[in-house]
C-alpha cells in the first residue's frame, strides 16, 4: 500500500468565550497549553471581531458620556494603517519573535519544562510580562529602540484605535528580551503568552474606564496606561508594565494618574503620512548622528535616551520637556465630508484585500504576494496623504 502524507492540522477555532477570556488573560492553563507550535491557535487573528465590537462600544459609550466622538476619521485610519503595515512582513516569513525563540530552544536549551504543567504556564506568564517590561523600558530609554516604538505614541488621542497603532520596526528588537526563557520554556507555551500579553494591552487603551479599585495595585489598567501615553512632564518614562504593574512599583517607574493627561509625543509630528509616522524619528537619529561631533557622542546619540545631548544625563533633563496646559488641540486639518467618506470606503476595500491576503497566502506565488503588499502600501500611503 502506498504511503500517504498526513493532512495538515486545521487551526483550532476558538469559541466566543475563549476569545473574550483570552483578551483579558483569564483563559487558564487547562485550555491554553499545547504540545507543539503548530497546535497553538492564532488568538490575535481570531480576536479581530472582538476588536471591532469593543471599538464600536467605546464610540457609543463615549458619545453617551461626553456627547462627542472618542475618535476622528483621520487619526483612526492612521492607527489602523500602522497596524496593517506592521503585520505585512508576517505574510512573507514566520514571526522573528517565534523563529529566534525556537532556534534558541532547539540548540541551546538547558532544561525542558513540561508543556502541560500549570507551573510552566504561570512561570511563562511572569517571564513574558517581565521581559516585556524591560523591552518596553529600554524602548523609551534607548534612542535606537525609541525610533521604532514612538509610532505607538504618536497619536494625540487615547482610544482603542490607538492600541492598533503598531510599529513596523519594533518586533525586530523586542525578541532579544525573551530569549533567556528559551533555555527552559517550550516555544508553544511562550507563543501562547506572547499573544495573551499583546491582547491584554488592547482594552486598556481607553478613557471610558476610570478606575478599577483594588486591581489598580497589581494590574496594568486604563488609568495606569493613560499616564504612560501622556506627554505631561510627570508622565514621561513611567508605567511600562504590560499585564502587571508590579514591575513598575518594584523598579521605581510607577506613577499614578493625577493631572489631566495630554496624549502624544512631546513634539507632535502633525502628519498622517504612513511612512513619516513610522520612520520620522529614524531620520532624526540619522541626522543627529552625523551632526554630532566625536565618536563617543555619536554612539550616545544611538544608545542613550531620546532627550540626551552632549553634557546632559543619559535620559536628558526633565526641564527640557515641553510643558502642557491641558488646552492643547490635536492636529486635525479640515477636509470636506466627501473626502472623509471616500477615505473610509477606500480603506474598507483595502482591508478586504488585506484579510484575503492572509487567508490565501499559502496558495499564492511570491510575485502575487509582493504585488498585493505593494497595492496595500500604495493605498495606505494615498489615504494618508
Amino acid at each position: 500500500m502506498a504511503a500517504t502524507s498526513a493532512a495538515p492540522v486545521a487551526p483550532q477555532v476558538l469559541s466566543v468565550s475563549q476569545r473574550l477570556r483570552g483578551m483579558f488573560y483569564v483563559l487558564g492553563p487547562s485550555e491554553s497549553s499545547f504540545r507543539g507550535m503548530e497546535d497553538v491557535p492564532d488568538y490575535v487573528d481570531q480576536a479581530t471581531p472582538l476588536f471591532i465590537t469593543l471599538i464600536f462600544l467605546e464610540i457609543v459609550v463615549k458619545w453617551t458620556q461626553k456627547r462627542h466622538p472618542s475618535a476622528r476619521v483621520n487619526d483612526s485610519i492612521t492607527c489602523l494603517s500602522a497596524g496593517v503595515l506592521s503585520r505585512l512582513p508576517d505574510v512573507l516569513s514566520r514571526s522573528i519573535e517565534l523563529s529566534t525563540y525556537s532556534y534558541m530552544w532547539e540548540n541551546y536549551r538547558l532544561l525542558k519544562l513540561p508543556w502541560n504543567s500549570p507551573w510552566t504556564w504561570y512561570l511563562t506568564f511572569l517571564g513574558v510580562d517581565f521581559g516585556y517590561y524591560w523591552f518596553h523600558r529600554m524602548a523609551h530609554e534607548i534612542n535606537l529602540l525609541w525610533a521604532g516604538h514612538q509610532t505607538h505614541h504618536s497619536s494625540e488621542y487615547y482610544n482603542l484605535f490607538t492600541a492598533l497603532r503598531q510599529s513596523l520596526l519594533q518586533k525586530y528588537t523586542s525578541w532579544i528580551f525573551y530569549l533567556p526563557m528559551a533555555l527552559f520554556i517550550p516555544p508553544s507555551v511562550y507563543a501562547v503568552h506572547l499573544q495573551f500579553n499583546l491582547l491584554y494591552q488592547f482594552w486598556i487603551h481607553t478613557e471610558v474606564i476610570s478606575n478599577l479599585g483594588p486591581l489598580e495595585f497589581f494590574l496594568n489598567t486604563p488609568s495606569h496606561h493613560r499616564v504612560h501615553h501622556g506627554r505631561n512632564p510627570y508622565c514621561i518614562d513611567k508605567n511600562y508594565g504590560g499585564t502587571l504593574i508590579i514591575w513598575d512599583r518594584i523598579f521605581g517607574t510607577f506613577v499614578a494618574e493625577s493631572d489631566k493627561v495630554v496624549y502624544g509625543l512631546t513634539h507632535p509630528i502633525n502628519t498622517f503620512d504612513l511612512f513619516k509616522v513610522q520612520f520620522h524619528h529614524c531620520v532624526y537619529v540619522w541626522k543627529t548622528f552625523w551632526n554630532t561631533p566625536g565618536f563617543s557622542n555619536k554612539l550616545s546619540v544611538i544608545f542613550k535616551g531620546p532627550g540626551w545631548e552632549p553634557g546632559k544625563p543619559r535620559l536628558g533633563l526633565v526641564q527640557d520637556i515641553p510643558g502642557v496646559t491641558g488646552k492643547e488641540t490635536p492636529f486635525n486639518p479640515n477636509l470636506p465630508n466627501y473626502l472623509s467618506v471616500y477615505s473610509v470606503i477606500h480603506f474598507t476595500i483595502m482591508l478586504g484585500f488585506y484579510i484575503d491576503l492572509f487567508a490565501t497566502k499559502s496558495t499564492l506565488s511570491q510575485v502575487t504576494i509582493l504585488m498585493r503588499i505593494g497595492y496595500i502600501i500604495l493605498t495606505l500611503t494615498a489615504i494618508g496623504f
